[in-house]
């Protein structure tokens, strides 16, 4: 591959001390070139270190990412790119393959890793740097970090990975549990129609998504993205391959499998409680934490996808230190600074790593704010370590009786009939990319018109004979949940194939605000039982059989509060979150047919169906 050189005489003046050359066209190995910007300090001779970021969302737009409670306005990357050349950094962005002014056929995720690579070849190859590259960026742009660093790219020195970064893609942020994660669906919509001609960018907008999510699954040529087809098309690969093999072990969505030749370069892992990538991220810290050549820092708050200016979410008041400057005093830009600072530059005051941050919700004292939204709170909470060392277990058994208990009961069973024609709404969760179908962050759990499906306003979500919820007595002291939570049940169903979901709530007594009380959902997953065996190794379900499933929501720290109750809300289906099952079987992401499931829960000493918490010292 041949390399080129940029010279400072081939550079643009964009301020009186930074120059820009831009649209740079960086070859990549198959010939295709990528629109690169690279921003310098005007008149630098001497080599800088490099920070740099690859994005598929304009490499001369604004990234939500940038910007604080000090600086609610946000900060273009052109102007962020000169913020720190004048920091006395080479700064680069890259458009992702197929994306914007770039070359080349864009297929999710899938080029990242090679194309980053490249990347860092040829700035590696630029007498403008000297060696040393820090990576950073949110969400997709956290993903191609982590998938140019599988390959060890030249150059790279330290890295700042925010809210993405599959380590696992099936099992976090295309797939969860077997299922399909239907954000996927709506990104393709949004970025079909940016990436489309004017005709097919008109068609797409022309396509009512509301009614094409009751038109599911989309199938080749029936779809509201069928007008742009290179986007249909990795949309529909990615909803059909419903087995965990070599498909799903590439390069861009399977960091897991490089964790054993992974780079030793310091990295900051940041997500939220309400994130859809809180198990990539706590998988991929504990997955490369323990070596000393690698120091890594853990940043969990209680945010939705990288809106950590702000703090509400959903209908949800997390309190004055929920925003990422009442963290540690600092925005987001400035702790990277000091990421870099010490990592780039060698400042050793600049130390941040070994540290763990962590936001403890529902500390607060309940009621409506002023206006008028849940005052949940919560602070931040630090320590050494993922999941946290003073943490001890917690399990809590389901009851015929409908209630969470200490001990396994005698045995009994509770049934209820799963339709896929009216499968469960969502209602919040950890959701992004979902507009204008969902939308993440904490709720009562209460049908409203707001949300999709929902078609009994007022109705409390449990009033569904399909849900099952199982509560504890209301609590005689705080109890302060953090860590993994892994529902375990038992199970049965007359269909070949169906789901079972799990919700995790924290349910407040009645008050004057609040007069039937507020049920908080913390964190939920799914699980589809074809998938029992293994997600490699799916397998229907023969009639009568019973069988151990278990579900991971995604990991949470909250406090339920002395007089609230722990619940656990059991169910087949959380759509649009998900794809619903049809029970039927067939192939996934392929079936026109659906049938009603008999669905069973068994519970007792022989088939202890339970939850499993971690808890620490209400007072940490």
């Amino acid at each position: 591959m041949k390399i080129e050189t940029l010279t400072l005489a081939s550079a643009t003046p964009v301020a009186d001390d930074v120059v820009v050359h831009r649209d740079v066209m960086v070859r990549m190995r198959d010939g295709v070139h990528l629109a690169t910007d690279i921003y310098r300090p005007a008149g630098v001779e001497t080599p800088l270190p490099v920070i740099f970021e690859r994005t598929p969302y304009d490499k001369s737009g604004t990234p939500r990412t940038e910007f604080s409670v000090n600086a609610p306005t946000p900060m273009s990357r052109p102007n962020l790119a000169i913020y720190l050349a004048r920091k006395g950094y080479a700064v680069i962005w890259q458009d992702c393959r197929g994306r914007y002014k770039s070359e080349g056929v864009f297929t999710k995720y899938l080029s990242e890793g090679e194309d980053g690579f490249d990347a860092m070849k040829w700035i590696a190859s630029q007498p403008w740097q000297n060696g040393r590259v820090g990576t950073m960026g949110l969400s997709y742009d956290a993903h191609t970090q982590m998938a140019m660093a599988c390959l060890n790219p030249p150059g790279l020195t330290c890295m700042a990975v925010d809210s993405g970064g599959f380590s696992n893609a099936f099992t976090c942020g295309i797939r969860q549990g077997g299922a399909f994660e239907m954000k996927q669906a709506t990104w393709a919509y949004h970025r079909g129609i940016e990436a489309g001609d004017a005709t097919a960018a008109r068609a797409i907008e022309a396509e009512n998504l509301h009614d094409w999510f009751g038109a599911m699954p989309w199938t080749k040529g029936r779809s509201p993205v069928r007008w742009n087809p290179e986007y249909e098309d990795y949309l529909l690969e990615q909803w059909q391959n419903g087995t965990f093999d070599d498909f799903w072990k590439k390069v861009g969505i399977y960091a897991a499998g490089y964790y054993d030749v992974f780079p030793k370069v310091p990295t900051i892992f940041m997500s939220s409680w309400y994130d859809a990538y809180v198990h990539t991220t706590l998988e991929n810290f504990t997955g490369l934490k323990g070596d000393p050549d690698r120091p890594l820092a853990l940043i969990m708050g209680p945010w939705t996808h990288g809106n950590r200016s702000r703090s509400l979410f959903g209908d949800v008041d997390f309190g004055p230190e929920a925003t990422f400057d009442g963290q540690i005093d600092e925005s987001w830009l400035a702790y990277r600074e000091k990421w870099f600072l010490r990592w780039l530059k060698d400042d050793q005051s600049a130390q941040q790593a070994g540290r763990v941050h962590l936001f403890l919700m529902g500390t607060g004292p309940g009621g409506k704010t002023a206006a008028g939204n849940l005052n949940h709170g919560g602070r931040w909470i630090e320590s050494t370590d993922w999941p946290l060392p003073e943490a001890q277990p917690l399990d809590l058994y389901l009851t015929p009786q409908m209630s969470l208990a200490r001990d396994p009961v005698a045995q009994g069973t509770i049934s209820y009939d799963y339709d896929p024609a009216h499968p469960v709404p969502t209602i919040g969760g950890s959701l992004t990319s979902g507009e204008p179908i969902f939308t993440g962050g904490g709720f009562n759990q209460v049908e409203a018109e707001e949300f999709y499906g929902c078609t009994r306003p007022g109705m409390p979500l449990n009033a569904r004979l399909d849900v099952l919820s199982f509560e504890t007595e209301p609590l005689a002291e705080d109890t302060a949940v953090a860590g993994p939570v892994e529902v375990e049940l038992w199970v049965s169903t007359d269909a070949p194939d169906t789901d079972f979901t799990a919700k995790l709530v924290d349910v407040y007594p009645p008050c004057e605000d609040y007069p039937r009380g507020y049920a908080l959902n913390i964190t939920d997953g799914i699980f589809r039982c074809r998938y029992r065996n293994g997600f490699d190794r799916p397998e229907l379900v023969t009639n009568g059989e019973t069988f151990r499933i278990s579900i991971t929501p995604f990991a949470t720290a909250n406090v339920f509060k002395k007089g609230h109750r722990i619940r656990l809300d059991i169910s087949s289906s959380n759509f649009p979150k998900y794809d619903v099952n049809p029970n039927t079987g067939e192939p996934e992401g392929t079936s026109r047919r659906r049938q009603i499931a008999l669905n069973t829960i068994h519970m007792g000493a022989k088939r202890p169906s339970r939850i499993k918490l971690a808890v620490i010292p209400a007072g940490t």
